[in-house]
């Protein structure tokens, strides 16, 4: 079955702009090899060619540290943690969306799975939308906290159509109006700048680590194992990959 990245072009390969593989451990310890599923999008420009990195472990292990500061959606402590570098405008991005959601349904209630969302902006594919979308949800969460930002989160995939569609300049105020933000705070913030440098950041890292698409996310177990999960994967696979990193104690 082939999944589905948004990739941005890459320059060198003219030939082949939307066709990467990328890959995904499904099964067993990274040590003991990998089972790998194709998957189509345009490449994040500078990101490494997955072929080049067929184990990836290096490129996993520069995963930034999960922190307070990171908006995690169930139990902090959780024994598997898995990290989201997610666009907003990811057509991909908005199919995985209800997949983790499925997933914290399953796993989240008991405390045994956290989801970490950080921001993977495709500039070369929605430019300007992006990043203020991305704004807009740390907005959220600064003004009304951590369920702001899920509540933002969640309400914006819903009403987005993706592929840099999304008339922001309705759509970023009426989800702020719903969730209850003030108007003008809101406003403010948006344009205010002050989480430019958090959103690069984020997206730096999803690229050192390996990512060259969206979705891309990592699985962490609680020794601090690491693995792929490329794509917007069916939850079949998420949860296989789940399945076998609870095992690690």
């Amino acid at each position: 079955m082939e999944t589905e990245t948004e990739l941005q072009p890459q320059p060198a390969s003219p030939q082949s702009n939307f066709t990467v593989p990328v890959a995904i451990v499904i099964a067993g310890v990274l040590i003991a090899g990998a089972v790998y599923v194709s998957n189509r999008g345009d490449i994040v420009d500078g990101a490494p060619k997955q072929e080049e990195t067929t184990e990836n472990t290096v490129e996993l292990e520069k995963i930034n540290p999960i922190t307070e500061s990171d908006h995690i959606r169930g139990n902090p402590n959780a024994q598997v943690k898995i990290v989201e570098y997610s666009d907003f405008e990811c057509p991909f991005c908005k199919r995985f969306h209800p997949t983790m959601k499925q997933v914290m349904d399953e796993y989240g209630k008991s405390g045994q799975v956290a989801w970490v969302y950080r921001h993977f902006p495709l500039d070369s594919l929605h430019p300007v939308k992006s990043r203020a979308e991305a704004t807009g949800s740390e907005c959220a969460a600064e003004i009304g906290g951590n369920d702001a930002f899920w509540k933002f989160a969640d309400r914006f995939f819903e009403l987005s159509p993706s592929n840099n569609q999304t008339d922001i300049d309705t759509v970023l105020p009426q989800i702020a109006r719903e969730i209850g933000l003030p108007a003008e705070q809101f406003a403010a913030c948006l344009t205010s700048g002050k989480y430019d440098a958090h959103i690069q950041n984020d997206l730096d890292n999803a690229i050192a680590t390996g990512g060259n698409g969206t979705p891309w996310s990592i699985v962490v177990t609680k020794s601090g194992k690491t693995y792929p999960l490329s794509g917007s994967q069916p939850y079949t696979v998420v949860k296989q990959l789940i399945d076998i990193a609870l095992k690690d104690k």
